[in-house]
């Protein structure tokens, strides 16, 4: 199967498997399924569709709306096992739309319209996934729930945007060629970004690689900025407050498909929680971060680029349970110590 067919033939799956939640046509039977706290990584047909029936039964009405849709052959990663690379790689970053009849993991519903954000990479093999990653920002559902169990966001929190040059889905052609130049520029940012001197953000040569007024649409609890004075103040400054010897970790994916690249890893980037971030004072921990990018390129420079972390993962690595302390706004409280201890999920 070529990447072109690909796009072709699962942008009609996974919309298919947004109104059945059926995973014969679209999974291997016992696939891997990597997703967003609480759920993180479970396998199988039978623990894919609880998954699923969790939100569905929460969003009864819901409906995919892809936003960006592209493929291509995952390129080479040193720090990743050989298997990683030339895998045929799918991946979609929009919302899902519905009505918010019940709560979800305890977020109250709304009985309006919210938009479920996702971002997903699928490895297919043999016409079915074999892997999939799934982001889904449960913090952007409380926000829009009216429930907020973190300090406020540094940077602007709204629902992310398409592509300003409207080409994000394209579900028949697969440029891998042009993605081979647009990769590249991704990639030189990458490197810029790994020259920090640990002191001076000048040391990172890295602005050339973006363009003069570049949107950076952040999970949410971090928010979107916009231009490099708004990505330092709103997000970096404070991501290497919190992180300062932060490293990358690998990709299992690395794609390019025309003005599109993704990169992404579970964990993406490790580091140190030596400092206060998101409100959260120092813990010393290690902590493991999951993150894809989304990136447009245009005319040689980074135009936009969409960040899904895995907030939630990471506070809860801290020692901070989102969920439980959510439980406990809603009038729920742990009543003894043992079950406080264990944690929520």
């Amino acid at each position: 199967m070529t990447p072109s067919e690909a796009k072709s033939t699962f942008f009609k799956k996974l919309k298919q498997f947004a109104k059945d939640g059926d995973p014969a046509n679209l999974y291997h039977e016992n696939a891997d399924w990597f997703g967003s706290h609480p759920f993180n990584e479970i396998k199988g047909h039978s623990a894919i569709v609880d998954v699923w029936k969790t939100i569905t039964n929460a969003i009864p009405d819901m409906e995919r709306r892809d936003s960006i849709f592209v493929a291509g052959h995952s390129k080479p990663d040193v720090r990743m096992p050989d298997g990683f690379t030339d895998r045929l790689l799918i991946a979609s970053l929009g919302t899902y739309q519905g009505t918010f009849e019940k709560d979800l993991l305890h977020i109250p519903a709304t009985h309006g319209v919210v938009h479920l954000r996702f971002c997903e990479v699928h490895h297919i093999k043999d016409g079915l996934i074999e892997h999939s990653y799934v982001m889904l920002d449960f913090l952007d559902l409380m926000r829009q729930a009216g429930v907020w169990p973190i300090p406020a966001s540094l940077g602007a929190e709204h629902v992310w945007p398409t592509p300003a040059s409207m080409d994000g889905v394209r579900p028949e052609i697969c440029d891998e060629k042009a993605g081979d130049q647009a990769f590249d520029v991704v990639m030189g940012m990458h490197a810029a970004l790994l020259s920090f001197d640990g002191v001076d953000l000048d040391s990172m040569k890295h602005s050339k690689f973006w363009d003069e007024h570049f949107m950076w649409y952040g999970p949410s609890g971090i928010g979107s900025t916009r231009a490099m004075s708004g990505f330092r103040a709103h997000h970096q400054i404070p991501f290497l407050t919190g992180f300062p010897d932060r490293k990358g970790a690998g990709h299992y994916i690395r794609i390019g498909d025309g003005n599109y690249v993704v990169t992404g890893g579970w964990p993406s980037v490790v580091g140190t929680h030596t400092g206060e971030w998101l409100g959260m004072p120092a813990t010393g921990k290690i902590i493991d971060m999951r993150v894809m990018d989304f990136y447009r390129i245009e005319n040689g420079k980074i135009c936009e680029n969409w960040v899904p972390i895995d907030v939630i993962h990471m506070l809860k690595q801290m020692g901070f349970d989102v969920f439980k302390r959510l439980k406990h706004l809603r009038g729920l409280p742990e009543r003894n110590l043992t079950s406080a201890k264990a944690g929520g999920y």
